[in-house]
């Protein structure tokens, strides 16, 4: 009798104790499985290869935006259309511009954990039609340029423009004339001569001290921002009348770029919403924004607000910072079930240690949601069990768990869900992390596996989901179909 009330105990006490995390989820989160709308899904990926462009008559928002203060919030392919002749190349391209993106928020976190300092960096030239600008150049520094535009008023008379609109991104900037170097963008350069509100920044300004990277000519504060794809910006740093909404703001820092390349092509340039000073957030000086990412392939739009409220009805998370680097949104995450059940990985899998490193952020511009490899097998191999009764089919790029869903309409697939602090639950929708990658029906499993110890929480699980950032509280929440 004693024996076995004592393996009984032995068999709890090293439960309780061990290094993982692996429990049946409370009665909130019983679902095992959701529905993918196959048919659908397909549907939109023929549409995606079309070249649908904005309209402007019919750029609508369902949500009730309660701040003046407010966007509208395109995706990249209903600004520039789409370049490609068929959904699997257009989806091969978004990968390897996915994978250039992690890269460089992996390298940005890394030059901060070790203290890599401004002079360290390499420097390069370029030139302008009116002299030489001399401007650092950040060797393997980059942010990335994002999916997801907006449109904005600059200057005084104010000119609409869009810009991307980038969560990991501190530096607000646009192309300026006279261009070295310029790429073709929806509207004419912009013109600082042409603007009563546009003012140089000199060297000694607390704007100008807080870039990452800057130069001081005849006394006039340089910028230059280099990104993972190979784009880059360089020119004068600047203050100017931004219109948001029905609100003007003036003498917000922005970079007046006269030598840009790279992918950002349809955009005029860029807003930050990092948590930086120079980050857009910071200098409307406002508690709190939140945005809400549409399908990728759609022309819909949606708002981004600042001073929005965070819904009561909302699924919140804990908002970290890390002490090396302000720009990212890290966010407190207790687990991730797969099937109703949390998967077995080490407690510690979320989590920044000392030196900076390790968490998980949620960021606008990465596209799929990135896990350290040991968290990922552990995810993937789950998805797999629950889904032996669909056909496999070969990976695509970074996706190594594909299915033949060719002829079906709708399926089943095991949920996925993220757990918070508290008991906080937040249940992907299937099309969020099962998504197709041609118009055939070859479906993969929307995460990957990182190296890293930084896990990211991209757009494609986002999609639908209003985010809201709470910055005087610290925390995030996650508002479902309140686009």
């Amino acid at each position: 009798m004693c024996s076995h009330r004592c393996f009984l105990i032995l068999i709890f006490f090293l439960a309780s104790h061990s290094s993982v995390t692996s429990r049946i989820l409370p009665e909130i989160s019983t679902t095992t499985s959701t529905t993918l709308d196959v048919a659908d899904s397909i549907r939109k990926t023929k549409d995606a290869t079309s070249l649908f462009r904005l309209n402007q008559q019919e750029e609508q928002s369902h949500y009730p935006s309660s701040s003046s203060f407010s966007l509208q919030l395109h995706s990249r392919a209903s600004i520039r259309g789409n370049e490609h002749t068929d959904y699997k190349s257009l989806t091969l391209a978004r990968l390897h511009r996915d994978s250039a993106r992690v890269k460089s928020l992996m390298a940005r976190l890394n030059l901060a954990i070790n203290n890599i300092s401004k002079p360290d960096l390499k420097h390069t030239m370029y030139t302008t039609e009116q002299e030489d600008i001399e401007a650092p150049l950040i060797s393997g520094t980059t942010q990335g340029s994002g999916e997801y535009f907006t449109r904005v008023g600059i200057g005084n008379p104010a000119r609409e423009v869009y810009m991307v609109l980038d969560t990991g991104s501190d530096v607000n900037w646009l192309q300026c004339a006279p261009c070295a170097e310029c790429y073709h963008q929806t509207e004419p350069i912009f013109e600082p001569t042409s603007s009563s509100s546009y003012t140089t920044l000199s060297c000694d300004t607390p704007q100008c001290k807080a870039l990452e990277v800057s130069e001081c000519r005849n006394a006039t504060c340089l910028y230059e921002v280099s990104y993972g794809d190979g784009s880059s910006t360089v020119g004068d740093f600047a203050t100017e009348t931004f219109t948001i909404g029905s609100a003007s703001v003036d003498n917000v820092a922005v970079g007046c770029g006269h030598s840009n390349e790279g992918l950002f092509v349809g955009a005029a340039g860029l807003l930050g919403l990092g948590g930086g000073l120079l980050a857009l957030p910071s200098q409307l000086d406002t508690a709190s924004f939140s945005y809400c990412l549409v399908d990728r392939d759609s022309d819909s739009s949606s708002t981004v607000e600042f001073g929005s409220d965070i819904p009561n009805d909302a699924v919140v998370a804990p908002l970290l910072r890390n002490h090396q680097l302000d720009t990212f949104y890290y966010l407190g995450l207790a687990g991730i079930s797969v099937g109703g059940e949390m998967l077995e990985i080490p407690a510690a899998s979320f989590e920044m240690d000392e030196s900076g490193g390790g968490g998980i952020i949620i960021d606008s511009g990465t596209a799929v949601t990135r896990l350290q490899t040991v968290v990922y097998d552990s995810l993937r191999d789950a998805f797999a069990r629950g889904t032996t009764d669909l056909e496999r089919a070969a990976g695509v790029a970074m996706f190594d768990t594909c299915y033949d869903l060719s002829g079906k309409t709708t399926i089943e697939v095991p949920s996925v869900a993220f757990h918070f602090p508290g008991g906080n639950m937040l249940a992907l929708p299937a099309k969020n992390y099962m998504i197709p990658v041609d118009t055939v029906g070859t479906f993969c499993l929307a995460f990957a596996p990182t190296a890293s110890s930084l896990a990211i929480i991209g757009n494609v699980q986002q999609q639908g989901t209003r985010v809201g950032f709470d910055l005087a509280n610290s925390l995030i929440g996650f508002s479902t179909n309140k686009c």
